[in-house]
């Protein structure tokens, strides 16, 4: 009886993994939704890019047209250009119609906040078990969703209110993975190639993940011929893809020759190199060096032609003028490197990358000389890539965790059972234990919670605490009881002053929009005299601020007698009029007289 129970159990995890992978996965949600359901009572959208993004659907619902994905609420008459596609919108405005005959407008939002971010979680987990079971085991998925929810910046990207694109990339990311490691030539190429397109209609964050697995399909194919199909394949779905992708989501701003979304820049890009791609695998010649040959004759006339047409994309893709890059954008924090940032973000966030390298090379040396060798090549080579983009910018850490997953996984099944089997009761206990926190990253969380390094300093501390309470839902519907007016305040609390209010603001931290983010940064800065110019300019008739918000911290630092840091020490010019708020309000209000 002792043999017979695990394997039956074995058997049921191999053969109903669909059905236990989205069991898994309601778990998951209904937990999470629980978890943090008082944030969806207060529409708790805790980042600009969510608040925008509701906005968005509330447009489209509105009937704002399809491909005009303008902002009028902020920087008005003409409104904001917000660079963004229609894809993300579909699910949540879908649920909002599906729940608001039932619970109303305000609670169809709620829930459908609340739900949205969870499905592409998903397609996630079955992308994930669908590549362990093919790399490790067939019952080697169970133990990577255990795994993958302590890469918690990863998981974030999923959790209720999380609104925004990212989670529906970092899906796109989970099956390039799957696609990569499947065995069917056409069917991998294929999802690798539409995976991609849908990823880049969205936004281009994942450009470089995208180039990667096309390169490492390039080279799979130049090192064996009989790849080709899967190369075709691929080079069909994604010029394809592209294309259908800029056709219906494109917006009317992504018409222009911009370089920070699917623009026709890309769009050319991406045919030019899936008809190369698509011919080359067709021709297919014998001899390896041949097809590197041609290879690299494909990839010089992409970057050459990129080079040649389009010159002005090769800066920074957003564009900005030297100053907005030099005062704000060069200044975000998510765009620094993993290495300056404190330790107790830093950490954290490696942790399960660097096992999940560690385990992705030691899977692929132990399977030197057998068929799974080519199977486990191209995710150790997409998950080392995913490891050096954290050398870059830290907003890679969701995707290297996630990418990290399968090596994680194939060195926990490796070293736990090990552990587990161990004569020693401590090596059983203790040992499986620990390894099982190390080789998750949980442990380096752990660790640092009673360390120095991993705790936040007292302003740090307080800028947090100032940033969540000016944007709560009883701060900001207190504004509701003076009349619709233009409301002077911060980048970042634009888009939340918008969607809890019924006033407008001035801007939000898009970069398209850099004339009236340096309004804004020029206004709180510069003198008296030149932000009351600058807000009559906008039509602002109500300046609002939050004292401490981490955006003040910069005009304090930058200019220690501009306008702000006049304001934090209470030297108030005679032209704006206090205006009360209720007691205890982290928000302060003025009325300006332009008289």
């Amino acid at each position: 009886m002792t043999t017979t129970a695990p394997s039956r159990f074995e058997a049921l995890l191999a053969k109903h993994w669909r059905e236990i992978t989205i069991i898994a996965w309601l778990g998951i949600a209904a937990y999470w939704l629980w978890d943090r359901w008082g944030g969806v009572y207060w529409l708790a959208l805790g980042d600009t890019d969510d608040n925008m993004r509701l906005m968005q659907v509330r447009g489209l619902l509105a009937g704002q047209g399809w491909y005009d994905l303008t902002q009028y609420r902020l920087n008005p008459p003409t409104g904001l250009n917000i660079h963004w596609s229609r894809i993300v919108d579909l699910p949540l405005a879908a649920l909002i119609l599906v729940f608001k005959p039932f619970v109303g407008a305000a609670w169809a939002e709620r829930l459908a906040c609340g739900i949205a971010p969870m499905l592409p979680l998903s397609i996630t987990m079955v992308a994930l078990a669908f590549t362990v079971r093919r790399l490790i085991a067939p019952m080697a998925y169970a133990l990577a969703f255990i795994i993958m929810l302590g890469g918690m910046s990863a998981m974030l990207m999923f959790m209720p209110m999380r609104i925004d694109h990212h989670g529906w990339q970092l899906t796109m990311l989970a099956l390039t993975v799957a696609g990569l490691a499947d065995a069917r030539q056409a069917r991998g190429g294929a999802v690798v190639g539409i995976a991609t397109a849908v990823s880049l209609s969205i936004g281009l964050e994942m450009l470089p993940y995208g180039a990667m697995a096309g390169a490492i399909l390039t080279l799979r194919w130049v090192w064996d011929r009989a790849e080709a199909r899967r190369l075709m394949t691929y080079a069909v779905t994604l010029g394809g893809g592209s294309a259908l992708g800029f056709a219906l989501f494109a917006s009317q701003a992504n018409q222009a020759m911009r370089c920070d979304a699917l623009t026709p820049v890309w769009l050319s890009v991406l045919v030019v190199a899936g008809a190369l791609l698509f011919t080359m695998a067709r021709v297919s010649p014998e001899r390896r060096e041949v097809r590197l040959g041609l290879a690299v004759l494909a990839g010089a006339i992409i970057v050459g032609g990129f080079v040649h047409f389009f010159p002005q994309c090769l800066g920074r893709p957003e564009g900005v003028s030297p100053e907005l890059q030099r005062t704000w954008l060069d200044n975000v924090k998510e765009a620094k490197p993993i290495y300056g940032h404190p330790v107790r973000l830093a950490v954290p966030i490696a942790a399960l990358p660097v096992a999940g390298l560690a385990g992705a090379l030691f899977a692929l040396w132990r399977a030197r000389g057998t068929a799974a060798f080519t199977r486990w090549l191209p995710v150790a080579l997409f998950t080392a890539f995913a490891v050096l983009m954290l050398l870059w910018q830290i907003r890679a850490g969701p995707a290297a965790q996630l990418l990290a997953v399968p090596g994680a996984t194939a060195l926990a099944w490796i070293i736990v059972p090990w552990c587990l089997g161990h004569r020693s009761m401590a090596v059983r206990v203790l040992g499986s234990v620990a390894a099982f926190l190390v080789i998750s990253g949980l442990a380096a969380g752990l660790v640092l919670r009673f360390l120095p390094a991993g705790q936040a300093n007292k302003t740090t501390q307080i800028v947090q605490r100032a940033n969540a309470r000016c944007a709560s839902v009883p701060a900001m519907r207190a504004l509701d009881r003076f009349p619709t007016t233009v409301m002077f305040t911060h980048v970042d609390l634009g888009p939340r002053l918008i969607v809890l209010t019924h006033h407008y603001g001035i801007a939000g931290p898009y970069h398209r929009n850099g004339d009236a983010i340096l309004d804004v940064h020029h206004a709180f800065t510069g003198t008296p005299e030149n932000f009351r110019r600058i807000a009559q300019a906008h039509g602002a008739r109500m300046l609002l601020t939050c004292p401490n918000m981490a955006e003040t911290t910069v005009y304090r630092a930058r200019a220690k007698t501009g306008f702000y840091a006049q304001l934090a020490k209470g030297q108030v010019p005679s032209w704006l009029i206090p205006v009360p708020l209720p007691k205890g309000s982290p928000l302060r209000l003025w009325r300006i007289d332009y008289r």
